[in-house]
């Protein structure tokens, strides 16, 4: 191909929440990166949901500032609302978050990307790999130009071969009307990568001025704003907020939805593309769900330089006529004007299987991937993908060990060890019951567990590090000292603890004992310790969920030791399946096809049963006792 010629460390294709991070990443650990969009306007854009977090994604984005990335600083600077989700639950699933200001978003993002050493940005299309011998070379653009690097990281959201659709309109575009991709699917099916079709939608946004929010339930943010960045001053959050509305759906809007079933692409056979079953149509939930008379409807400004409101829970692909009479059933938008209409998009993606924890492509060398084109959903889901996928890249080409969590240690990990080992027939989405260890990967955690390893691979500074293992000494300090306070039943802490609606003491009990009282805690029992120091919310907050929930940590600190030891036994990368005696024929195929690292990944694909797994472990030791004997000969 004719055209000019550039070299790079790294060319990272797209930049959504995953190509920014990933370029990002890459630049920051000194890596001479390009990274390609097909349009300057979409860095970090919101094509749909104008927020960031909420249940599980709060996890991801927080894990993701411990480990150095952008997402959790960048929503820090630019949301409008804040609110800590299940507060009346466990801290397990407290979940943060944050409304944004999506055109803020996006321009801040946007700014950083522009101001960061060795990133460089380009307006052009990516139409071919250039793939040599197994390993990626660099990539070919629409103009014939040529672009080298050393390492390849794709995150081209949901544009490749993108449509948009609603009703009988079919427009062959990216999100909100951006250029679709059309060319890279071809080159990347010639290099032997198995593509599938997903799908997702949008619903309408509506001009502010014709809602009646009389009619709507008002939903503040929180009183008190906490930040998804460890390193966000808790003060400088602290800002006048808008509010969000609630409203309902009735049976009159579900006549209608019903009525025109027939109309929607969704049901008429149009789409192909399977869509996420925890994100449907308001058509895929009256149908889904015939027994509700109704349901939610979240009103979300999408910023304050702008009168468009989201309509959040009424995603459709139903037609344009239909979406306003739908729309005119609802209490507060009887009038409402459409600003945009609702839709579905359709769009090229990987069968993750392909891709090893590393995010690297097994047939592909040099290759790596990450977000919505790795078969997930979710701006946050991507920015965690896109941000491991640049490490690993980076990792590979300045030859160090790369970054791998495991289900233990975060929701990225649990993440990534679902896409890479479960058959994914539909976008995924982080849920917290997918984390069997989620009281250990609790978000305030995420910087006790993982920033040592943002510091590791580079992206976390020696000062910041050194103020997570001040925290983390702070904490144990305290939670030692009071496993050591114990207190008689005087009559002075009786009637403390009377009138803090507790039980006397009929023993002696330290102050640990006391905080384990679920009407106690650790704010709470301070009038019983005189030699108690004022210490940081942050270390307060550690002492008093460890202190707690201490017999549940350590129930699941026993169960993580035994995933560790299935893990640690690793599986030969040339081992031919076929040749283990007394595997069942599918577990044979399964095992042939996602090539597990270890005993532990192989028990977690679907197809391989207990039995196989017993299997797999007397194999293994029969392998090591015969390499045992082969070396003593030796």
């Amino acid at each position: 191909m004719a055209g000019i010629e550039e070299h790079y460390d790294v060319v990272v294709v797209g930049a959504g929440h995953a190509g920014c991070e990933a370029a990002l990443a890459c630049a920051r650990l000194g890596l001479e990166t390009m990274v390609f969009t097909v349009s300057i306007n979409s860095i970090a854009f919101m094509p749909c949901n104008p927020h960031v977090g909420g249940s599980s994604k709060g996890h991801l984005v927080c894990e993701l500032d411990a480990l150095g990335g952008e997402m959790g600083i960048n929503i820090d600077h630019t949301f409008i609302q804040s609110k800590m989700l299940n507060r009346s639950k466990g801290p397990a699933v407290h979940s943060l978050r944050a409304q944004a200001d999506k055109a803020e978003y996006s321009r801040r993002m946007r700014m950083t990307m522009e101001n960061t050493p060795h990133l460089s940005i380009k307006q052009a299309e990516v139409t071919d790999l250039i793939v040599e011998d197994g390993k990626v070379k660099g990539v070919h653009t629409i103009s014939g130009a040529a672009f080298y690097a050393k390492a390849v990281v794709l995150c081209t959201g949901t544009y490749l071969n993108a449509r948009c659709l609603f009703g009988e309109v079919i427009i062959p575009t990216g999100p909100n009307g951006m250029q679709a991709a059309t060319h890279l699917t071809q080159s990347l099916v010639d290099n032997g990568i198995e593509m599938v079709r997903f799908k997702t939608g949008t619903p309408a946004r509506v001009d502010k001025r014709s809602i009646d929010f009389s009619k709507m339930k008002e939903q503040p943010g929180d009183e008190r704003v906490v930040p998804f960045s460890f390193t966000t001053d808790p003060e400088s959050v602290q800002i006048k907020q808008d509010s969000c509305w609630l409203t309902y759906t009735n049976e009159k809007t579900h006549e209608i939805i019903r009525a025109n079933l027939d109309r929607s692409p969704l049901f008429s056979g149009t789409i192909k593309g399977t869509g996420p079953r925890y994100c449907p149509s308001i058509e895929d939930k009256v149908v889904k769900f015939p027994e509700k008379d109704r349901h939610q409807l979240f009103v979300e400004p999408e910023g304050r330089s702008t009168n468009e409101m989201y309509l959040s829970g009424m995603s459709s692909s139903l037609p344009e006529d239909v979406q306003y009479a739908l729309y005119h059933t609802i209490p507060g938008l009887e009038h409402a004007k459409i600003v945009r209409n609702a839709y579905a998009i359709e769009y090229d993606c990987i069968n993750p299987r392909q891709i090893k924890h590393t995010l690297e492509f097994k047939n592909i060398e040099g290759l790596f991937s990450g977000g919505q084109f790795n078969g997930s959903s979710g701006y946050e889901e991507a920015a965690v993908q896109g941000f491991v996928a640049g490490v690993n890249a980076a990792m590979k080409i300045l030859g160090k060990e790369p970054l791998v969590l495991d289900r233990s240690e975060a929701y990225i990990g649990v993440l990534i060890d679902d896409l890479v080992t479960k058959e994914n027939t539909e976008p995924y989405r982080m849920m917290t019951s997918r984390a069997e260890y989620r009281l250990l990967l609790r978000q305030d955690n995420a910087d006790l567990r993982l920033t040592k390893y943002g510091y590791r691979v580079g992206l976390i500074s020696e000062e910041r590090m050194e103020h997570v293992r001040k925290k983390e000494e702070a904490i144990n300090k305290e939670i030692e000292r009071l496993d050591h306070v114990s207190l008689g039943a005087s009559p002075k802490t009786t009637e403390i603890l009377e009138s803090l609606g507790s039980q006397p003491l009929g023993t002696a009990a330290t102050l640990s004992e006391l905080i384990r009282r679920p009407e106690l805690d650790y704010e709470k029992v301070a009038r019983l310790d005189p030699d108690r120091k004022p210490l940081p919310e942050e270390v307060v907050e550690q002492v008093n969920i460890n202190i707690k929930y201490e017999g549940y940590i350590k129930r699941q600190i026993r169960q993580v030791e035994q995933f560790k030891k299935m893990e640690s036994k690793k599986l030969p990368e040339d081992l031919d399946y076929e040749t283990i005696q007394g595997l069942r024929l599918e577990a044979r195929k399964k095992l042939n096809l996602y090539r597990p690292v270890s005993v532990g990944q192989a028990s977690r694909i679907s197809g391989v049963s207990p039995a196989d797994i017993s299997v797999l472990l007397i194999f293994l030791e029969q392998r090591r006792q015969m390499q045992k004997r082969e070396n003593e000969e030796k």
